[in-house]
């Protein structure tokens, strides 16, 4: 019982201080232009385009083929589109820009939040093979979360939440993590298949929220092509990420 206790432990902490550490990066930022603004939010949004595409989805296709992992991402672009009918569009005129940007950040958490949960399966899993492969994994994946804070984080602050609560939003999103390291260290060995599902699953929910919430919105803040080169950069450095981690 101590073993699952503290292999849950790490799942919690490495997600929530992986998420966690985007969330403060983005916060202490100050007051940046709407330029550095829309480079930040399309570098994020180049970054989660590459992790669902060079990591997330090409993983999910090794452990359950192509059928069930696109299966998996219409379910998730599914979630997706039955959450935005309970997050209205604008709350008033006045604030209907800044919402805007909440809305997509409160998505984009839910997708991360979703994909963490598989993510601590890895971890637990690792665990139950070795405490060498799982501590690795632990380390790898909490470093692979932390552009996924900024990218939650980032929309918010332009949607003017305050400090604490974005702090508290990304680490929050991390969660799910722990709980997964909790189920597959109990578990022992998870089925590839739910596992393939699971990341798909995750991996069309972001791709939605990426490709219809932040890539238009970066053209809102600032028109020009600035925000563009950011994703293109954003992409590259996704792609760095999942050949090194």
């Amino acid at each position: 019982m101590s073993r699952l206790f503290a292999v849950t432990c790490i799942g919690f902490l490495c997600g929530m201080i992986g998420t966690g550490l985007g969330g403060i990066l983005t916060i202490f930022l100050g007051n940046p232009t709407k330029r550095f603004m829309a480079v930040l939010l399309g570098f994020t949004s180049g970054i989660m385009i590459s992790v669902v595409c060079f990591d997330l989805l090409p993983e999910a296709f090794g452990m359950g083929g192509v059928f069930l992992s696109l299966l998996g991402i219409v379910l998730g672009v599914g979630m997706i589109l039955v959450i935005e009918q309970f997050i209205p569009e604008r709350v008033s005129q006045k604030f209907s820009s800044d919402f805007d940007f909440v809305r997509s950040g409160i998505l984009l958490g839910i997708g991360i939040a979703i994909h963490n949960f598989p993510e601590g399966l890895a971890v637990g899993s690792g665990f139950a093979a070795s405490d060498y492969l799982g501590l690795g994994l632990a380390v790898v994946i909490g470093l692979h979360d932390m552009p996924e804070g900024v990218a939650m984080a980032a929309p918010l602050k332009m949607g003017g939440i305050n400090r604490l609560k974005i702090l508290f939003y990304t680490v929050l999103a991390g969660i799910p993590m722990g709980i997964g390291a909790f189920v597959g260290e109990l578990l022992g060995e998870i089925s590839d298949t739910f596992i393939c599902m699971c990341l798909s699953f995750a991996g069309g929910a972001m791709l939605y929220i990426t490709c219809g919430e932040l890539i238009p919105k970066t053209q809102n803040i600032y028109k020009g092509r600035i925000s563009t080169i950011g994703m293109i950069i954003g992409i590259m450095c996704g792609i760095i990420i999942s050949a090194n981690l």
